[in-house]
């Protein structure tokens, strides 16, 4: 298996371990009353399933962001130039007129 693969992988499972704590979190606090509406509906179970899919699905998505992102060369020197500005101390002469009134 690549890689890549293999990584997109791990970082799903981890994006819907990461779900599964939110919405026990969710239930288990009983924001909004949720522990409430979900145990005494006759479709709470879909509705809580739904939750974990949901947010299991962005989860992942950011996880393997983040691990992505991360991937990219760390620390070194930078490149491209100085990055300190360059000041001179010559003045400039500026004219600040305004219209007459009239």
């Amino acid at each position: 298996m690549p890689k890549l693969v293999r990584l997109y992988i791990k970082q799903v499972l981890i994006g819907f371990g990461l779900s599964g704590i939110f919405v026990a979190g969710l239930l288990y606090t009983n924001v909004g009353n949720l522990w409430h509406l979900v145990s005494t509906s006759d479709m709470g179970l879909i509705a809580v399933i739904m939750l974990f899919m949901f947010h299991g699905i962005v989860f992942a998505g950011v996880q393997f962001a983040i691990v992505i992102m991360r991937m990219g060369e760390e620390g070194g020197k930078p490149s491209g130039g100085k990055r300190a500005p360059v000041a001179t101390n010559i003045p400039v002469p500026v004219k600040a007129t305004a219209p007459k009134r009239g």
